[in-house]
């Protein structure tokens, strides 16, 4: 029961599915804009029910790797990792659709980016009575984006975060400063105490705005992205590099490599899935190399980058 003792007002989803494939195809293809190669197209099917589109380029002209994913599944009892925070949810059949992408560019002049918006929804517990808790549908949303250079220009993460705050601040002016607090917090490696990147913006079982408007505020984090990053993009993909900076890129990359595997929510909750594990991984950068407790030499512009960028401040 809702706050006036009646039973919450049914939603409607059958717009949900159909934009996050357009989502999709709208981003693919201001991709394959930037690039001018073409991306693969890989349909999958989950034999416990659902699939996905995983739309990829390895070694294109600007992205090493870009891989920008569909998926819709759907099973009898939700993954712990999407669980977490709701325990009462627990053992519910589910359905989630989302679209998540990572791009590694190879120039190291232009940073790698993550974006994510999804939908989940937890169905009534079987026989439960509606318009008791355990008889109505659970749904939240999820999403955002992060920036990760790995040499920092102030007017890249400037703009990357102005054009985040313009797409939440039709929602409340509430929601930029606490979901880039969010998002600092979460893309942080806890064992080395430092973050992946310069952040964006991260949000997570988001209900609050009601099903339409949040579905609203997840749709103009989708429809931001190539607003956010592509100027990013066109500024730096033909600047000079050497195997200097191919070398610091590969190393930083391994933060990358180590949050993924260890700390993300999208990632466990893929694998817990029963996900397709080509899909999932398709997130790592390619080249990643680790070295022993290396340090940047002071003054130099990968010194500058732990100094001036690798540490939470606001861009806006």
């Amino acid at each position: 029961m809702n706050a006036s003792g009646n039973a919450p007002a049914p939603v409607d989803t059958s717009s949900v599915r159909p934009w996050f494939q357009d989502l999709q195809r709208r981003i693919v293809e201001g991709l394959e804009a930037l690039d001018g190669q073409p991306f693969g197209t890989d349909s999958w099917e989950r034999p416990e029910g659902g699939g996905g589109i995983s739309r990829v380029i390895e070694e294109g002209n600007v992205f090493e790797r870009a891989g920008v994913l569909f998926s819709h599944v759907n099973g009898s009892n939700l993954p712990p990792s999407a669980s977490a925070n709701r325990p009462g949810i627990a053992g519910r059949s589910f359905e989630a659709t989302g679209v998540s992408l990572v791009l590694h560019p190879r120039n190291p002049y232009v940073p790698t980016v993550h974006m994510n918006v999804r939908c989940f929804i937890a169905a009534p517990r079987a026989g439960a009575a509606p318009g008791t808790p355990d008889g109505e549908p659970v749904w939240w949303f999820g999403g955002g984006m992060d920036l990760t250079p790995y040499y920092g220009f102030e007017k890249d993460v400037a703009r990357f975060h102005g054009v985040c705050k313009e797409a939440l601040e039709p929602f409340g002016p509430e929601l930029h400063p606490r979901f880039k607090k969010w998002c600092d917090e979460y893309f942080h490696l806890k064992h080395r105490n430092e973050p992946r990147g310069v952040g964006g913006i991260f949000f997570d079982d988001f209900s609050e705005l009601g099903f339409e408007r949040s579905f609203a505020m997840t749709q103009s984090v989708g429809d931001a992205f190539l607003q956010a990053y592509a100027p990013i993009v066109e500024r730096h993909r033909d600047e000079p590099y050497g195997e200097r900076e191919r070398d610091f890129q590969a190393y930083r990359r391994g933060r990358y490599v180590e949050f993924n595997l260890v700390f993300d929510r999208g990632t466990l909750f893929g694998l817990q899935s029963g996900g397709r594990t080509e899909s999932i991984l398709v997130s790592m950068p390619p080249i990643v190399k680790w070295r022993y407790n290396w340090q940047p030499e002071p003054g130099s512009p990968e010194a500058r980058l732990y100094e001036e960028f690798l540490r939470p401040r606001d861009w806006v």
